[in-house]
């Protein structure tokens, strides 16, 4: 074929290039488009024809193609490019919405080829022979030859060396028996074989409904839907159930192309002859049906074609169909239309009419008899419920279907209590539930929850490293985040939200600061975790959105369904208040009680008639231990405090560093003394210094540092206000050097130490008592007095009991110019500052004032003006005086 269509391209183009007039088809451009790449080429320099012209002659096709000629190529969906070009930008591009379109017509918009009958398909015997047609006639034995035969105008077969026999009319099949017989009559020893060669070409109308109606030359072979194609298909108007084969006037069949594209049923596609007219006629009655079929579109029925008819067009129902509640929009023909609602599944359920729209709807995507598993578990999903079905039938080994991570005390059962979707919490334990107490029983739609036993990612991990896993729980572990994200989805779709809690619920403490990296380091507060840093599986997310719906549900009938549980828990914090819950479910709810909360007494607060507290006292350790029947009930919005034992001791401890015989961590009790900590440290060595100790506490440090933050915020604001009333006597600093001077400031952290004198605590002249985190630094002896600030040389010089102040400064260089001389001040060893009395008569000597480690500081003065700003200013008045003296003299 592509030999052929080669060939055939060849002539045309070459007839265009003699004749250098004739312009190109569009169905000579769209042949020519078909070849290969290669053959274009090669055909283009050929014949010396330009590429981009054929290109752009193919994009116009509709500007060349003869008015007078006929397309015989089906119908081409996109060939109306005008309608396209005069829609806008964001018309062309915008997300259109699923229309229906009539059934069957897309038939008509494939490629040419698909139904033109093939040269070589097998004849029919009965094919009717006639004028045009072509036999090959194959003579073995005495004599051999091969020669083609055409049966000529008046209906003669004529073959060499034999009398010439009249076959036109004849059937196919009763043409080769004739031949067969002559000539054996007159060919004696020759064996003949007969077949069809070329078919006749046949002229027949297709009117009415067509696309293109007309006169068409079709092979001999063509049938009905061949001649269709012929003209381009049917129109958008035209019937697909009534097409007509008209010969001599009278209706030979109709053709129904239902029973054809949905059966597979070609009995009525006859053969055509000539002479034969194809008319469509206009479509008849139209219903559309749309909704959970197979194949929704626009179907034409027949008349008393039902509605059972309809579906079997619609490929019937899917499975998610719900055809019981269907719907049919009806024109009533009073410029209105109603709605009728009906059973599909009933026979003959109603009469269709023309215009009807049919919507079959889809089922409900709600489990009935289904129980959800979520959280901790090897197999989460949905399982079948049946009556009398039990939390422990949901397991069938603890160890095998919970993974690693799984609370085995803590779980819940969040239940639909009405048809409103409001939920019910039941709690249980899922050790109890397998040995058979409190195995709860499951009704439809229940979503069973287990919680993982740890509330941070961080511990998790911590746990399952620890843990001797199989491979087979690794890559379970691998799951979990997947299941995570899939299982939160699905249960804020079971609880009505339409999205997930802004992370904001509870409000997180600002983190703490870091502390510098030193001897004073201390260990910062344990900061709350961040909404990421909790496990997946925690308390903290899967209680999110049980919580948010409790809340949502909330009113005046049974109250916010929740309790608070606070004190000596492992997880404190808001809870689900279960049906028939008590202070025991509580309890177990928060992780369970630490080792110092207080048996013997406990807080309930309970909101009295809405409108007052009541604080009620009870014993936790009688509560745990009370029969079912007489425990603790707990009401909407209870909040349990669980007191610590008093005088509980915590691990606390100090941490002594430096000239002590043990140094180290030390652990402490409340009201300890720091001299009976020093003394189990072993006492100082013969090389410390105690009186240049140094203590820090943590408390301090968190109260200097919100100072810091206070004094850097005031600075800033002092900075930006004189910014707008600067003088020609400030210094100004760019705003470069002000923003990297207030950064500075900000990243000073407060070190928490408090001055204490040391020697006398030791001797018991004062008493310190020692916190937890606190930190103790005792150097070695110092044999130094350090001097800095504004002198000419900073640095440290040896202690010598007959220097005084002035000497020490002396021996620096002196004071700068910009030193203020009478602010200089003495930091002792043990941080206590010191001004040194020169300015009087009276004064003591400076030198008893100094000792070993101290350090002598000389201040900047604040007053100072560099001389150039000085003589600036001046020379600024003295130009003003000038101008005035001169404005005077002038009058």
């Amino acid at each position: 074929m592509k030999l052929i269509s080669a060939f055939f391209i060849s002539i045309v183009l070459s007839t265009a290039a003699m004749a250098q007039s004739a312009t190109p088809t569009s169905q000579q451009i769209a042949q020519f488009k078909k070849l290969p790449k290669a053959q274009q080429e090669a055909l283009a320099k050929k014949y010396g024809l330009d590429m981009s012209m054929l290109n752009k002659s193919g994009q116009n096709s509709n500007e060349l193609e003869d008015e007078n000629t006929q397309s015989v190529l089906p119908r081409d969906p996109f060939s109306d490019q005008s309608e396209n070009e005069s829609l806008t930008e964001e018309e062309k591009f915008k997300p259109k919405e699923d229309e229906l379109t009539p059934f069957g017509y897309e038939l008509f918009s494939g490629e040419p080829t698909t139904f033109t009958p093939s040269e070589n398909a097998l004849v029919p015997d009965s094919y009717i022979v006639g004028p045009g047609d072509t036999l090959s006639v194959n003579l073995f034995g005495k004599e051999t030859s091969t020669e083609e035969v055409t049966v000529d105008r008046e209906g003669r077969l004529t073959i060499s060396n034999l009398k010439p026999v009249t076959v036109a009319g004849m059937p196919y099949i009763d043409v080769v028996k004739l031949i067969k017989a002559k000539v054996e009559q007159e060919v004696i020893g020759t064996e003949v074989f007969v077949s069809m060669g070329k078919t006749r070409s046949i002229r027949v109308m297709v009117l009415g409904e067509a696309y293109k109606p007309g006169t068409y030359t079709v092979p001999s072979l063509s049938s009905i839907t061949h001649a269709l194609f012929a003209s381009g298909g049917i129109s958008d108007i035209g019937s697909l159930r009534n097409i007509q084969l008209k010969r001599a006037g009278k209706t030979v069949t109709t053709l129904d192309l239902y029973s054809l594209l949905i059966k597979g049923d070609s009995r009525n596609d006859v053969i055509l002859k000539p002479g034969d007219v194809v008319f469509v006629p206009p479509v008849g009655l139209q219903v559309k049906v749309q909704g959970e079929v197979r194949r929704p579109a626009i179907f034409e029925l027949k008349s008393k074609e039902t509605s059972q008819d309809l579906i079997a067009m619609a490929g019937g129902f899917t499975a998610a169909a719900f055809p019981q509640k269907s719907v049919v929009e009806r024109y009533t023909g009073n410029s209105s239309k109603t709605v009728l609602q009906l059973n599909l599944l009933n026979e003959n359920a109603y009469n269709p009419k023309n215009g009807d729209t049919v919507k079959v709807p889809s089922s409900s995507k709600q489990l009935d008899n289904a129980v959800t598993l979520i959280g901790a578990v090897a197999h989460p999903g949905n399982y079948s419920w049946y009556e009398g079905k039990s939390v422990s039938q949901l397991f069938s080994s603890l160890k095998t279907d919970l993974l690693p991570i799984a609370d085995y005390d803590y779980s819940l059962i969040i239940r639909e209590k009405n048809v409103r979707g409001d939920i019910e919490v039941h709690q249980f334990s899922l050790v109890e539930a397998v040995q058979g107490n409190n195995d709860l029983v499951l009704q439809p739609r229940d979503k069973v929850v287990v919680f993982s036993r740890f509330q941070s990612i961080e511990n998790e991990e911590i746990a399952l490293g620890t843990m001797a896993l199989t491979q087979e729980q690794l890559k379970l572990q691998e799951k979990i985040k997947l299941w995570g994200e899939y299982e939160e989805r699905k249960f804020y779709e079971f609880i009505d939200l339409n999205k997930a809690l802004d992370a904001s619920l509870a409000e997180t403490k600002e983190e703490a600061e870091k502390s510098a990296k030193s001897i004073t380091e201390l260990i910062t507060q344990k900061e709350e975790l961040g909404e990421n840093d909790y496990a997946i599986f925690s308390r903290k997310k899967l209680l999110a959105p049980i919580l948010a719906k409790l809340n949502q549900q909330a009113n005046n009938d049974g109250g916010l369904q929740i309790i608070a549980v606070r004190g000596e828990v492992f997880f404190e914090g808001v809870y689900p208040r279960p049906v028939n819950g008590s202070v025991k479910d509580a309890i177990i709810a928060a992780g369970g009680l630490k080792e110092s909360a207080y048996l013997e007494s406990a807080e309930v607060t309970r909101l009295a008639d809405n409108s007052s507290l009541e604080h009620l006292s009870m014993n936790i350790s009688a509560a745990l231990n009370a029969p079912k029947d007489n425990k603790f009930s707990l009401q909407s919005k209870d909040t349990i405090n669980i007191y610590p034992i008093p005088n509980w001791q915590q691990d606390e401890k100090i941490n002594i560093v430096g000239e002590v015989k043990f140094p180290g961590v030390y652990s402490i009790e409340k009201g300890e003394d720091l001299a009976s900590v020093i003394k189990r440290a072993g006492g100082f060595t013969e090389f410390s210094f105690p009186e240049g100790a140094i203590f820090t506490r943590d408390a301090i440090r968190l109260q200097q540092q919100q100072q810091l933050n206070k004094i850097s915020e005031d600075l800033r604001r002092d900075i930006a206000a004189k910014s707008f009333n600067s003088s020609i006597t400030d210094s100004s600093l760019s705003y470069q050097d002000m923003s990297s001077l207030l950064s500075d400031i900000a990243q000073v952290k407060a070190v928490g130490r408090l001055v204490i004198d040391l020697p006398s605590i030791v001797n018991g002249e004062r008493q310190l008592k020692v916190e937890n985190k606190d930190v103790l630094y005792i150097p070695s002896k110092r044999t130094s007095i350090s001097v800095v600030g504004e002198v000419n040389f900073s640095g440290s010089h040896l202690y010598d009991q007959g220097l005084d102040l002035d000497d020490y400064l002396a021996r620096s260089g002196g004071l700068k110019q910009r030193a203020d001389q009478d602010r200089i001040y003495i930091i002792k060893a043990s941080g206590l500052v010191e001004i040194p009395e020169t300015g009087s008569w009276f004064a003591v000597n400076d030198a008893a004032q100094l000792s070993p480690g101290d350090t002598i500081v000389v201040p900047l003065d604040t007053d100072y003006i560099d001389n150039l700003t000085l003589w600036s200013s001046a020379t600024q008045i003295l130009y003003q005086m000038g101008v005035a003296v001169a404005a005077i003299g002038s009058l």
